[in-house]
């Protein structure tokens, strides 16, 4: 196939970053078109060595296939899709209800096709909904359990799902919130296949204390997120200093992926014009 003329004048191809920062479909739809498989070799030319997307699993066999191919033929890594239903507005996994815990664990099992389809390791797992009529303590049992059934169906297949704790401003209600809840529950599933994902944005709201928090968790942490608070756009665009944050996560040797899960601050072109220029900027 011809290569894609792009509408930037950024050189093709960038050189890489350092940080292994992963797009998602639709952040550079206006520079490379609608295809998804044309939007993946924009992102390898700018320069981007991964790249996520919450809803893989929901893809046609075909299209997943696809893009497994040209991320292959790019070097590109595969970062996290979502494993499962995330119950927004009940309790599922905090509920230690039988039935909800065996469509959990089916949803696992399906996830570790659409993992080896693409080449993924990691999976994302939201506990879903607190149950309000439960103690805490015993909705930690009920979703530490669920998570070690779920860590031995992942561990023979070299697979992690990567917990992503949710702040309270986005997401009220839900079971699993802060970093430190996180690595208690990461820690009691004692599994390879249990680790947290850190979303930088989440948590600057939840806790802040951004660094100081990335280092009492490191051990259990397998994967970052990135958003700028206020407007959850890329770096630069709020508070957060990601310059200092990147690199401290740079010099702890860290070579994960780092998935871009915010939207553009400005609109067209120029705006994912201004996206890349953002991570050039705050790159180690």
């Amino acid at each position: 196939m011809k290569p894609q003329q792009y509408a930037n004048t950024f050189p093709q191809p960038a050189e890489a970053f350092t940080l292994d920062f992963a797009p998602h479909l639709g952040m550079f739809r206006e520079s490379a078109g609608e295809d998804p498989l044309e939007q993946l070799r924009f992102m390898a030319d700018a320069g981007f060595r991964s790249f996520e997307d919450n809803g893989m699993g929901n893809r046609p066999v075909a299209q997943q296939e696809a893009m497994a191919r040209l991320m292959a033929e790019r070097d590109m890594r595969m970062g996290v899709f979502v494993a499962h239903t995330i119950y927004w507005d009940r309790p599922n996994l905090a509920s230690g209800d039988l039935a909800l815990r065996e469509e959990f664990l089916g949803e696992i099992r399906a996830a570790v096709a659409v993992a080896q389809r693409v080449n993924a390791r990691w999976m994302t797992v939201v506990p879903g909904h607190l149950d309000l009529r439960q103690d805490m303590g015993h909705q930690t049992a009920h979703v530490v359990e669920s998570l070690r059934r779920a860590a031995d169906i992942l561990e023979p297949h070299n697979l992690t799902m990567v917990l992503e704790p949710l702040n309270f401003r986005n997401h009220p209600g839900m079971f699993l919130s802060g970093s430190a809840q996180a690595y208690e529950i990461c820690r009691a599933v004692n599994s390879p296949a249990c680790k947290i994902l850190f979303d930088i944005y989440h948590q600057q709201i939840q806790e802040g204390n951004l660094i100081p928090n990335i280092e009492a968790c490191w051990d259990e942490i397998a994967y970052f997120q990135i958003g700028d608070n206020p407007g959850r756009k890329e770096p630069t665009t709020g508070e957060i200093n990601y310059s200092n944050v990147f690199k401290y996560i740079a010099g702890r040797g860290y070579e994960g992926i780092l998935g871009m899960e915010h939207g553009n601050s400005q609109e067209g072109i120029s705006g994912e014009k201004a996206v890349i220029e953002a991570y050039r900027a705050v790159d180690p």
